[in-house]
């Protein structure tokens, strides 16, 4: 048996396959990412599928912490100092029903206990389930929970000592779990955070971009980044670039299926600036956002402007380029910090036009970007909100820095 001086693992958890650029898992991989940055001993532990999953010996030893495959890496932007360990899923896992067949007994009966405990010292997950095994096993969690979700919390789990705190990114998603039982000393709102990537001055990729995109039909650029989909505001821009025909509007993200259909809306409503980029590489997106004029944030209103902490918002501001963005709620903090250049309410095309039309006079680009926004987005790196984070856990149950 491991003593308690050889668990010293920072586990992080997603039962996701870490295949897709989606929001939830870019926030789990970066999280993990900051922790070993700042010297942790930290292991980002995932479900791997597919035929190299099915190979026997990965299945009897199936906790390897290793460096991230260059893929993945680029993927999500993860560096060296982290490991990695995807558990393989039998074929059979989750096919059939019932729970002798599911990835959470296989997980809860199997790797946890037998290989991902000996050297655990605590777990960090946005996966309910994962949290109550690590407790049942008396190893201490944090739980990430950034959706309204009709849960009750089970008594014996959230008033545990091991359970050490919840972290939600909105006011109202804190209300909703207290409601369902989480005890209100328990949990805290904590935004999302940035990549330092993207503070990253990169003068020659934006040239590169501007050139590329503006192709001497445009003065201005745009740019929008982020998920596609019409409460995010996609369909709304499309709208706005109408009413601006001499500015270039750039969308960087999206599954093919929504850069097509977007693509398509676009001929359809003889909208002809537009350039519908599809997903854009972390490494590569820092300098799109710096070669932008604007960066766009038209959030619609509705359930989903409640509780966003859009992982954007934090990357527009570490770009340094002006933002243009929607009144939603969970954003009016930031109001008083003047890192918005121009505020407007949401669903109204016109009102979004008008609010691009006063920035692009009055907020000219500059190339080292503007220096309130670079200062005051240093309070979110994903390093400061680990260690936010960490300063709720009890020292007995932290891991200890290795540097």
């Amino acid at each position: 048996m491991k003593t308690s001086s050889q668990r010293n693992n920072y586990i992080f958890f997603t039962r996701n396959v870490l295949t897709k650029p989606e929001a939830k898992l870019v926030q789990v991989a970066n999280s993990a990412n900051a922790a070993a940055n700042l010297g942790y001993s930290t292991v980002l532990v995932y479900s791997h599928k597919g035929l190299t999953s099915h190979n026997p010996i990965s299945l009897i030893r199936p906790f390897s912490p290793r460096k991230p495959e260059e893929k993945l890496a680029k993927l999500y932007n993860l560096q060296e100092k982290l490991k990695v360990a995807p558990l393989s899923m039998p074929w059979f896992v989750d096919k059939f029903g019932g729970k002798l067949t599911n990835s959470s007994t296989l997980i809860s009966k199997y790797y946890f206990p037998f290989h991902i405990l000996p050297t655990t010292k605590i777990v960090h997950t946005r996966d309910w389930n994962f949290v109550k095994v690590a407790i049942r096993h008396g190893i201490p969690a944090i739980y990430e929970h950034h959706h309204h979700e009709d849960k009750k919390f089970e008594p014996e789990i959230v008033k545990n000592p091991l359970f050490t705190i919840a972290i939600t990114v909105a006011d109202t998603v804190r209300e909703s779990m207290i409601q369902n039982g989480m005890p209100p000393e328990k949990v805290v709102k904590m935004h999302n955070g940035y990549s330092q990537l993207f503070a990253t001055r990169q003068p020659e990729a934006a040239e590169e971009w501007r050139e590329k995109l503006l192709q001497d039909k445009y003065q201005h650029m745009v740019v929008y980044s982020g998920a596609l989909y019409p409460f995010k505001g996609v369909d709304l821009l499309i709208d706005v670039a109408k009413d601006l025909p001499h500015v270039q509007f750039v969308f960087a993200g999206g599954k093919e299926e929504q850069v097509q259909a977007y693509q398509q809306m676009a001929r359809e409503k003889q909208v002809t600036n537009t350039t519908f980029l599809g997903y854009i590489e972390h490494h590569k997106l820092g300098s799109l956002l710096q070669a932008a004029d604007i960066l766009a944030h038209p959030h619609c209103s509705g359930n989903a402007s409640t509780f966003t902490s859009p992982l954007k918002f934090f990357d527009y501001m570490a770009a340094g380029t002006p933002i243009v963005s929607t009144e939603i709620p969970p954003l009016m903090e930031f109001k008083p910090a003047n890192v918005v250049a121009a505020w407007c309410e949401p669903d109204n095309p016109q009102e979004f036009a008008r609010c691009i039309k006063h920035v692009l006079e009055t907020r000219p680009r500059k190339i080292e970007g503007y220096s309130n926004s670079l200062e005051f987005v240093k309070q979110f790196t994903w390093e400061n909100r680990i260690q936010k984070i960490l300063s709720y856990v009890d020292d007995s149950m932290r891991p200890v820095a290795m540097n």
